[in-house]
């Protein structure tokens, strides 16, 4: 571990609960190869301990974690050193896979921005806790990449179509979507979350969805928008391919329609095919076989035109115009 992970990564065990801090908040906790290391090394630490949960949470009220450092990944790219992006995102899945298998609760502490990489972080754990200023979403289409860190097995298991909704449009999730959708656990106030910790250690015999339920507030999930549209993102993105999923947009003319529409028009062509082929065939791969395709789908994907225009768009030069490549998906590496 550098110097510079370490001051990133933040973690201590305070009476049975371990916790993870992410510290690195002006980039807004985007993840590093050092920082998945280092978070790796710790949970790897702990396994043998006696713990009764661990805490996964953020030093900023603006964000968990925006996601993986993409910008890092195009300059390899660009440089031509494949090893170093490879060994990102291997380490990054070898994480995702150890938290989902973690031996005691994983509960994650949303307050503010949670992205990409930091869905991989959480919702692989058994509880992600959500504040009133959560915003969670899979955005990676629109930088020409996919949905990753695992999202080809948890977007495919969330009710009806939402998971192929969120994954082709990148569309953001509120607290109200997050809990409506399964992507969020239980919701605490944000003045409430330092408690978390606190309460786990403090009842340690209690399952740990009766001590979050006892910190919760009144869940806005009510105000859910995702649930007024429901059935019409069952309907659309239920399509048995892209095109059908367009046509049926266009045919449902409805506010919600066009917003969507327009997020498929905005994003990689590349990327919604790659993606649309991934999440179609996730719910019947295990994870460790979804991020093992993924993985796959990476070292191709972070060569392409799309890819390194899309994070130029983005997050280099931030016009947010990128040019795609619009030719059919001949001769590109597609899920199989």
């Amino acid at each position: 571990m550098t110097d510079t992970a370490a001051a990133e990564i933040l973690a201590d065990v305070h009476r049975g609960v371990g916790r993870i801090l992410l510290n690195r908040p002006t980039a807004l906790n985007a993840l590093t190869t050092g920082m998945v290391a280092a978070i790796d090394r710790v949970l790897a630490e702990w396994e043998h301990m006696p713990l009764s949960a661990v805490v996964l949470a953020s030093t900023s009220t603006k964000a968990f974690c925006a996601g993986g450092d993409i910008r890092t990944i195009r300059e390899h790219s660009l440089a031509g050193d494949a090893e170093a992006s490879e060994r990102f995102f291997a380490s990054e899945y070898r994480l995702n896979a150890r938290i989902a298998a973690y031996p005691v609760p994983v509960v994650s502490l949303i307050d503010g921005v949670c992205m990409g990489g930091g869905l991989g972080l959480s919702v692989h754990g058994g509880f992600r806790v959500v504040t009133e200023r959560a915003v969670l979403a899979m955005p990676e289409t629109g930088i020409g990449f996919f949905p990753d860190i695992g999202a080809s097995y948890f977007l495919p298991r969330l009710p009806g179509a939402i998971g192929m909704y969120l994954g082709l449009t990148g569309h953001r999730l509120d607290t109200a979507d997050a809990l409506y959708s399964g992507l969020a656990t239980h919701f605490v106030p944000a003045g409430g979350l330092d408690a978390v910790p606190h309460a786990l250690a403090d009842h340690p015999d209690d399952p740990v969805d009766v001590v979050l339920n006892r910190l919760a507030g009144r869940s806005p999930v009510a105000q859910s928008g995702l649930a007024e549209v429901r059935a019409d993102v069952d309907w659309a993105f239920g399509a048995p391919s892209l095109g059908e999923i367009e046509k049926r947009l266009r045919q449902l003319d409805t506010p919600w329609a066009a917003s969507a529409s327009a997020a498929l028009e905005s994003a990689s062509p590349q990327s919604l095919e790659i993606t649309h082929a991934l999440l179609a065939r996730g719910r019947q791969r295990t994870l460790r076989e979804c991020l093992a395709a993924e993985l796959a789908l990476t070292r191709t994907t972070i060569r392409t035109p799309d890819f390194l225009e899309g994070v130029r768009a983005a997050l280099v030069d931030k016009d947010r115009t990128p040019r795609w490549q619009r030719a059919s998906s001949g001769g590109r590496t597609l899920p199989s």
